[in-house]
């Protein structure tokens, strides 16, 4: 069973959210440098009392995920663009990660449905008891049924303090899985919805990263201190060079690269639709009871 302390920093971290998100779609537009969207949303983020659980993912067209601004990007959201919006706060380590996706041209409005009807209806189902499996044969059946394909190599997941990923996962099809849903537990369930073959693969590119040991021999004293700054600041929780660039300045890109060099970082490749289609996504974490499930991002209600 899950705590009342839990259930009430739960429950703030998903108003966070939820007003992050909506502050997002209103301001996001073609023009829009990604970096200034990624500033404004982690800015709101900590102006409401929470802090991110990972850089502001913003993932434009065939980006299904894992793109966060650099530094210094001049990248902007281009016209006629569909883009997911996928962000995550934490109070006192009780992490909620949602997503929404908006879209700048009605070509993209069916992808867009699809995903926000995938995630409507997985909710619906989820509760106590009921099969993972399941779960992801009704986002798979509600996104084919617009003619569209689920991600099947990307999953939800299960939440515990501090972890985003804690070793169950939630399929975006019916993988055949006996796993079930326990009451208290906490799941992020995000379906993807995409034209294009259904599986994403990784890029050369990454733009966020987590930490992966906590020692390592003959760093340089930079490194070192790095290490030590991560550690203290973001624990295992990913985070972008971006964030390092106030304490490291133009030598951080370096010093990343000697602690993923060295083992210390893992670092997360940019995912791609693996036949170059579209990708719309909608994500809510929710707490499992034994009637349903509390959604605490409310996602939903932002686009409908």
């Amino acid at each position: 069973m899950i705590d009342e302390d839990a259930v009430r920093k739960y429950r703030q971290a998903g108003d966070v959210v939820h007003r992050a998100l909506k502050h997002a779609i209103d301001k996001v537009h073609p023009g829009m440098t990604i970096l200034e969207l990624c500033r404004l949303i982690e800015d709101e983020i900590r102006g409401n009392g929470a802090l991110p659980a990972f850089p502001a993912n913003i993932d434009v067209n065939n980006i299904a995920a894992h793109y966060t601004a650099k530094i210094n990007d001049e990248s902007v959201i281009p016209p006629n663009s569909i883009v997911k919006i996928d962000i995550g706060a934490h109070v006192d380590g009780f992490i909620v990660d949602a997503a929404v996706t908006v879209h700048f041209n009605a070509a993209h409005s069916m992808l867009t449905r699809a995903a926000w009807e995938a995630l409507r209806n997985a909710l619906n189902m989820a509760k106590a008891g009921v099969e993972l499996s399941r779960i992801g044969a009704v986002v798979d059946r509600t996104i084919s049924g617009f003619g569209f394909k689920p991600i099947r190599n990307l999953t939800g997941h299960l939440i515990t303090r501090y972890r985003l990923h804690s070793g169950k996962s939630v399929p975006n099809y019916d993988d055949g899985g006996r796993v079930r849903m326990l009451d208290g537990e906490v799941y992020a369930i995000e379906p993807f919805a995409t034209n294009g073959r259904g599986m994403v693969t990784d890029s050369p590119e990454v733009t966020i990263y987590m930490l992966q040991r906590v020692n390592a021999k003959k760093l340089s004293a930079e490194a070192s201190s790095a290490l030590e700054y991560i550690y203290r600041n973001f624990n295992q929780l990913p985070f972008t060079p971006r964030w390092l660039v106030d304490k490291f300045g133009d030598r951080t890109m370096s010093i990343v690269n000697e602690l993923t060099s060295r083992g210390v970082l893992y670092g997360y490749s940019v995912l791609m639709e693996a036949g170059g289609g579209f990708v719309a996504q909608f994500e809510d974490t929710v707490i499992v009871t034994q009637d349903g499930v509390e959604p605490l991002a409310r996602v939903l209600e932002l686009i409908n």
